[in-house]
């Protein structure tokens, strides 16, 4: 017999959603410059699924009052938005800022607090400016400075409206997109390349928060990482390994800078042991990383790490990848979404969570995303046009309840924002996967709000739900 508990969060929970500008603005008539993925789609539209690119989206530009009255319809009282820089500066990223924009933005945060839903504000969310890509992206010092302009641009513009600030979304993303893995622009495969990339993104991130500071705004400014807990198949020194050197690249190599202001001793010895070091910084660059850290943190969880020593050897010839020291290991009985290829497993927000808790000095943290994508939802409507994803639901209150156990743990934790919003334009994956309380009709840009959206109304009017916490102790017996 099950007994459900009322899970109560802390007062002033965050309880929203997150997207991007490139993911649902549309080009609008506010002026914006070429920006990577408008590049990509244009050079290899065949790329991106049914080969729909960025041009309308989710058309927020010429909707937001709407999609305001929306996301008070579906229980937000905050809201993460990026900012885009092409927007911003239509002159290829530089320049002079357009007013256009900030008359745009300014409207958009304003219509937003008026509405009690709290502005989180981003401003890298993987929409480099194509030009200033052609300078080299972050690989370039003359980005990183075009970057701490644009961020300064930012705060002197909306600093008035923004509740708090985030110098970039999933940093390691284009890292691993653009040098490893051949899913972002410009499609290079060069770990060297990508360690430059990487090092100049986290002086960025300090130099913006070294700029914040002279504002001395009310609000905070921190990051967002997408942050897996990393587990061995067994306790074998061997496997043990192979995680530890996981974790160094995919968590600690933009956790520890970013938020302690220092690298992971082992990472920095091992990419020297394989001449793998960017070339292009110095000790003041160092200082300024380590003084400049996060006061705040977003932590996007979707699915766990697990992996396991490898079992053949490495190819010394082929390109020097992380995947050298250890292979992925398929946990037999997990269970996945089988959409986006993903292992649910919803006690990796909990233990994510104590990480930085026990780790990182419990720094006041929230969860900044975590969603469920699902294809053809459709097959889901009602005869209203509904959708009636009880399995979104069910996936929600499923990580919720660990996030409760996290926060009655001691965790600082200060929110859940899922992503996303309205279904919106997913990169490379265009459309195929939905993850929105509200549905979108794209040939009409019909919004319907789905029936996960009236939950998470009330989840968010009760500061809470009902959940029987056996659920907790064997969630593996759930498809």
């Amino acid at each position: 017999m099950s007994i459900h508990t009322q899970l109560t969060f802390p007062d002033d929970f965050w309880w929203g959603s997150a997207w991007s500008a490139e993911q649902s603005e549309g080009r609008g008539e506010t002026g914006k410059a070429e920006t990577v993925w408008d590049r990509w789609f244009h050079e290899e539209p065949h790329r991106f699924y049914k080969r729909i690119g960025p041009s309308i989206t989710t058309d927020h530009i010429h909707r937001y009052h709407e999609d305001i009255q929306l996301m008070k319809q579906t229980g937000h009282n905050s809201f993460r938005v990026s900012i885009s820089w092409a927007r911003m500066f239509p002159n290829d990223g530089v320049g002079k800022a357009n007013e256009k924009a900030i008359a745009y933005y300014r409207d958009l945060f304003t219509e937003m607090k008026n509405n009690n839903i709290k502005v989180f504000a981003n401003l890298y969310h993987f929409d480099m400016p194509a030009k200033l890509q052609d300078k080299g992206g972050w690989e370039s010092r003359e980005v990183v400075e075009a970057y701490v302009n644009f961020a300064d641009t930012c705060f002197l513009a909306f600093g008035d409206l923004v509740y708090h600030w985030f110098t970039f979304n999933e940093p390691l993303g284009p890292i691993l997109g653009s040098y490893l893995e051949d899913f972002h622009y410009p499609n290079l495969i060069d770990f060297k390349r990508g360690a430059q990339a990487a090092f100049f993104t986290i002086l960025a991130h300090a130099k913006a928060i070294q700029t914040f500071k002279k504002y001395q705004l009310s609000s905070k400014i921190g990051v967002i990482l997408n942050l897996s807990p990393t587990f061995p198949r067994s306790q074998n020194s061997a496997d043990k390994k192979a995680a530890e050197i996981a974790d160094l690249f995919y968590t600690r190599s933009f956790l520890d800078p970013m938020v302690k202001g220092v690298f992971p001793e082992k990472l920095v010895s091992l990419l020297e042991e394989y001449d793998q070091l960017p070339v292009d910084f110095n000790d003041t660059d160092l200082k300024i990383i380590e003084e400049n850290t996060a006061q705040i943190l977003g932590l996007n969880y979707y699915e766990p790490r697990r992996v396991k020593a490898r079992t053949s050897a490495v190819n010394l010839e082929s390109p020097f990848l992380p995947e050298w020291f250890f292979e992925p290991h398929i946990m037999p009985g997990r269970r996945m979404n089988e959409y986006r290829g993903w292992e649910i497993y919803e006690k990796g927000i909990y233990d994510l969570c104590m990480d930085i808790k026990n780790n990182y000095g419990n720094i006041e943290s929230f969860i900044s995303e975590n969603g469920m994508g699902v294809a053809n939802e459709e097959r889901f409507m009602d005869e209203n046009g509904q959708v009636i994803d009880d399995y979104r639901i069910e996936f929600i209150q499923d990580h919720l309840a660990y996030l409760w156990k996290a926060i009655q743990d001691g965790c600082n934790i200060k929110g859940y924002h899922l992503w996303t919003f309205i279904d919106c334009w997913s990169w490379i994956n265009a459309y195929k996967n939905r993850y929105g309380l509200v549905s979108l009709d794209l040939a009409t840009q019909k919004r319907t709000i789905k029936k996960s959206g009236l939950f998470y109304k009330e989840l968010s009017k009760q500061n809470g739900f009902s959940y029987d916490l056996e659920r907790l102790v064997d969630q593996h017996s759930r498809i």
